[in-house]
């Protein structure tokens, strides 16, 4: 591969929404998996300590798997998207972004920070995902952009809180894409069941920065498992 490019700060993210073809051929995806899981031709680190791969079954007509993939670097994940294509998997939506830490939060302590920028996923006991994009609003009279950055830290604050609540049952990952992709974040939600997803969900459409700045993209919603259980539940098995 070309030399590794890498976010200056966090890793880069990319989801994979995929499709299960006639003739796919599900050794040739977990090799795919397997490569971009493994360290580096020169100077990397040990498999799986820096790029992961997680794999989830996904539910309704969207698409059948998702490969959630996060490392430094970006041509790694370039890798993987191609090699999935080569197995045979259609690649039907995609989205593109990097950890990182909100500006609401820089004051933080490092081991709280840390977790945002370098996220070892998916967590243990929470089985059920979704994912889905999202921006601020920029309409006239609710233009999130024109906020002194007080009341957003006030709105953002409230926001933080109603989450928080769901500690333990829901683990959230927001993921920055201005100007990498088409909404502004990307949000992975690990939950214990699929209600706790739909729980903080819809909590969190009650506060006022979702109330009156949020639009939402589309959701992709599924069962985190092994890469072969996922591939067997696509029928490539």
């Amino acid at each position: 591969m070309p030399q590794a490019l890498s976010p200056g700060t966090g890793w880069g993210v990319l989801h994979l929404f995929c499709r299960a073809r006639p003739g796919a051929d599900a050794e040739a995806v977990i090799a795919a998996v397997k490569a971009a899981r493994s360290s580096t031709a020169e100077g990397g680190t040990a498999e799986g300590e820096d790029h992961q791969v997680i794999a989830f079954s996904i539910l309704g007509h969207k698409a059948d798997l998702g490969l959630l993939a996060l490392g430094p670097d970006l041509w790694r994940l370039r890798s993987l998207q191609t090699g999935v294509q080569v197995a045979g998997l259609e690649v039907v939506s995609s989205y593109v972004s990097l950890t990182e830490v909100s500006e609401y939060a820089k004051g933080m302590p490092a081991e709280m920070l840390n977790p945002r920028l370098h996220p070892q996923l998916p967590p243990e006991g929470m089985r059920a995902v979704c994912f889905y994009p999202m921006s601020k609003r920029r309409d006239p009279g609710q233009n999130w952009y024109e906020l002194a950055y007080e009341e957003r830290e006030r709105l953002m604050y409230g926001h933080g809180k109603s989450g928080r609540a769901f500690r333990g049952r829901v683990l959230q990952l927001v993921t920055g894409s201005t100007g990498l992709d088409d909404y502004e974040w990307g949000v992975t939600l690990f939950g214990v069941g699929p209600d706790d997803l739909k729980d903080v969900v819809y909590t969190l459409r009650f506060d006022e920065a979702s109330a009156r700045y949020a639009e939402f993209g589309p959701f992709f919603t599924g069962m985190v498992a092994d890469l072969e259980d996922v591939l067997r539940s696509a029928g490539l098995a």
